[in-house]
């Protein structure tokens, strides 16, 4: 560690150099700055660095290395890691850098490395093109994409990660480098899931895809019809098209409530005549449009721990459990179990990058949000209880971008033990201190 003397300096330095908000520990602002989505982090890195531009980074990055300080980076604060500012680090917060700009004829996006889900929606919409992403609007596109991550237009037209035309970094020696598949194509296959063990994503470019329209409807079932909505909707995805896609979510609302969610590349009268044996059923509402996504996102401020477990089906077993387990959860309150399908264009997407959950056909994925800290243990146990009961059904693969920090061999299991000695050696490449280390870590060989 540097001397006091000499990081007060530099500390000095880089409020002066830095286009964006310098904060440290006592400023007025560093405690809203530091504050994350889940309630649960409590960290306090030893400076925060709000970039303006990818010369802020360069120069945040530079000032960390002179420190021998670890970066952590913040795109939308969303993750479980990564997103969570570490303890005694430089974070170096990419919020300010959020412009999206859509070259319609191209179809394709150029993405600011602290842009979030909405942003891009916001962009993209008004050409009728888009990428699967999450019903989490607030999501930060970068960990999103590099993490691998899963959304709700997978199945028509892949993963969102499998959309990534280039990415702008800087490296861990303060360096700008461009991949793409003829720029540095050995960094661009480990960004495709490795996330941010190579460097800060300041900026990505995504293929876009046509959606003249989309379609939601979310039916809200009442507990005693449960095992039927999901055997419902198992139906109806295993018998439509890719086009379509949805969840299965309980508890909805106030009550032990299921929430079917049902979302298409269509029009939203195909779309009720694919939802027929779910509308068959007995439902107590029924929402349309972004009203029904809003009703499931997540809120933020509440202390949250999510898992997911990949699946290799839907058997009748698996339903009971899953509506048993989901039943079970405190309401009201913001834990909740929810089902999603993947299969469509997922499986058929190219195997080649280190995504390893791609061939799984669904994905279980519970979610626990409280606020009294003395409910921690419960909270944590309700996910970590749910996963392992659903583990006799597991592909072994995961999806990163909806655990934590579960161990290395959970990290291995989602970036595939088959592609991990060549990850380690593009970290050992551009990150050879491992000094991006607050995420799932790939380590330098």
């Amino acid at each position: 560690m540097a001397s006091r003397s000499k990081a007060g300096t530099a500390l000095a330095a880089l409020r002066e150099d830095l286009a964006g908000d310098v904060f440290a520990p006592g400023d007025p602002g560093y405690d809203a700055a530091r504050t994350v989505f889940n309630g649960m982090t409590d960290r306090h890195p030893a400076v925060i660095a709000q970039c303006a531009d990818e010369g802020d980074v360069v120069r945040a990055v530079r000032f960390a290395r002179d420190l021998d300080l670890h970066i952590a980076v913040r795109g939308g604060g969303h993750g479980l890691v990564g997103a969570a500012p570490a303890e005694g680090a430089l974070l170096v917060d990419l919020r300010r850098m959020h412009e999206v700009t859509v070259d319609p004829a191209a179809e394709a996006a150029r993405v600011g490395g602290g842009a979030t889900m909405s942003d891009l929606d916001r962009a993209t919409r008004p050409h009728g093109l888009a990428v699967s992403g999450p019903t989490a609007s607030a999501v930060g596109v970068g960990g999103f994409v590099l993490g691998g991550g899963t959304g709700q237009l997978d199945r028509a037209f892949g993963l969102t990660v499998d959309s990534l035309i280039g990415v702008e970094l800087v490296t861990a020696d303060a360096e700008r480098v461009h991949a793409n598949p003829d720029e540095n194509p050995e960094l661009f296959w480990a960004l495709h899931g490795g996330g941010g063990n190579f460097g800060i994503a300041t900026a990505l470019t995504l293929e876009l895809h046509e959606l003249p329209e989309f379609s939601v409807t979310l039916l809200l079932h009442p507990p005693e019809s449960g095992r039927q909505v999901v055997r419902a909707f198992r139906r109806i995805i295993g018998t439509g098209p890719d086009r379509l896609s949805g969840a299965v979510t309980c508890p909805v609302g106030d009550g032990p409530m299921y929430g079917a969610l049902l979302t298409y590349t269509g029009t939203a009268a195909d779309l009720r005549e694919l939802a027929g044996p779910l509308l068959a059923l007995p439902h107590e509402a029924e929402l349309e449009g972004a009203g029904a996504l809003r009703l499931l996102d997540r809120p933020a401020g509440p202390r949250a721990h999510w898992s997911a477990e990949c699946l290799t089906g839907l058997p009748d077993e698996l339903v009971d459990l899953f509506c048993a387990r989901a039943e079970a959860l405190p309401v009201p309150g913001g834990s909740r179990c929810t089902l999603f399908p993947l299969g469509g264009a997922v499986a058929t997407g190219p195997a080649r990058y280190p995504v390893a959950y791609r061939n799984a056909p669904w994905v279980a994925h519970p979610f626990a949000g409280w606020a009294d800290p003395a409910d921690d243990e419960r909270a944590l146990a309700e996910v970590r209880d749910t996963v392992a009961a659903m583990r006799p059904w597991s592909t072994g693969a995961v999806c990163l971008s909806l655990v934590g920090d579960e161990g290395p061999e959970r990290v291995a299991a989602g970036l595939g033990a088959g592609n991990l000695l060549r990850l380690e050696k593009v970290k050992r490449a551009y990150d050879p201190d491992n000094v991006f280390r607050c995420n799932h870590n790939i380590r330098p060989v």
